[in-house]
């Protein structure tokens, strides 16, 4: 069980790498615009903000990375219920695939480290 709860840390972990990737660095490029259906002008337009929201997802990919090599339960467990917050937020206030994309692979994440530990 402690194998899969480490597994779904990590795919955790690299979803956000992912999202970090997408927001930082490829929000005003055609991978971005056509990922989050944008206009050029618009992805141009809201570049900065995006930049930032990547920074955060880094940093909570950093922290279940921190959890997962340091074996710390409790890091891993905080990290996920940010993750999980996170994504609901976003899931009620942007989009309602955020739900689906962060906030339930946290939660499936979250339950499994819980009661593997």
């Amino acid at each position: 069980m402690n194998l899969i709860a480490n597994i779904l840390v990590g795919l955790v972990a690299v979803l956000h790498f992912g999202f970090l990737t997408l927001e930082m660095f490829l929000w005003d490029h055609p991978v971005g615009r056509k990922t989050f259906k944008m206009t050029p002008e618009y992805s141009k337009a809201s570049a900065s903000l995006a930049a930032n929201q990547g920074l955060y997802n880094g940093f909570l990919a950093a922290g279940l990375i921190w959890g997962l090599v340091t074996s710390n339960t409790p890091v891993q467990i905080f990290f996920l219920i940010c993750v999980l917050v996170a994504g609901v937020y976003g899931g009620i206030t942007a989009k309602r695939s955020i739900l689906y994309m962060q906030a339930l692979p946290g939660l499936i994440a979250l339950i499994v480290v819980y009661l593997a530990k």
